[in-house]
């Protein structure tokens, strides 16, 4: 399998052109990673400004008491809508990536293929088990990536639904926290 001048650069530009887009995908997350922890940081200065003051106001220990419990379930919760939302970036964002890193392996397993489909019909008399043990080691190979992606997608599951179990956990544990008290 030969390439010309034209396929190269087609390939060039292809790989410049997915560069540029998961580049720009990287950044705008990059923005939304921002934008999320400004907002937060804002809500928690002014929260905590208005929750000083009206600790600042309490009249008895018991209003003093019940201002300190009342913070414990709103904090919770902010904090636990920030994580999904870094968490929903991230993800979202890693997709992407493993779209376009998925595109450009089975790319090149094609290619390889092809390679070694145009050596086996190019090889000279007297070495079809050479070329024999050539293909399957390839296969080899394109199954234990296909394994890989299976257990990577696998890990990614078990990941996100163990947030899901932490999160409902910490939103529970501080209701029933708050109601308590």
């Amino acid at each position: 399998m030969t390439y010309t001048v034209e396929q190269l650069i087609a390939a060039r530009q292809a790989n410049l052109k997915m560069l540029e887009g998961l580049t720009t995908r990287a950044y705008a997350s990059f923005e939304k990673l921002v934008a999320l922890n400004l907002a937060a940081s804002r809500d928690l200065f002014m929260g905590s400004f208005g929750h000083t003051q009206a600790l600042l106001g309490a009249k008895h220990p018991q209003q003093l008491a019940a201002l300190q419990v009342g913070l414990i379930q709103p904090l919770t919760e902010k904090s636990i809508a920030y994580g999904r939302n870094v968490y929903s970036v991230v993800a979202e964002t890693g997709s992407e990536f493993s779209k376009a890193g998925e595109a450009q392996i089975a790319q090149a397993q094609t290619a390889l293929v092809d390679l070694v489909e145009n050596l086996a019909q190019n090889a000279p008399a007297g070495t079809q088990s050479t070329v024999a043990a050539f293909r399957s080691a390839v296969n080899v190979s394109q199954n234990v990536i296909e394994s890989a992606k299976r257990s990577a997608k696998k890990a990614v599951e078990l990941a996100e639904s163990n947030f899901t179990a932490v999160t409902t956990q910490a939103v529970n544990a501080a209701t029933t926290v708050s109601k308590t008290r």
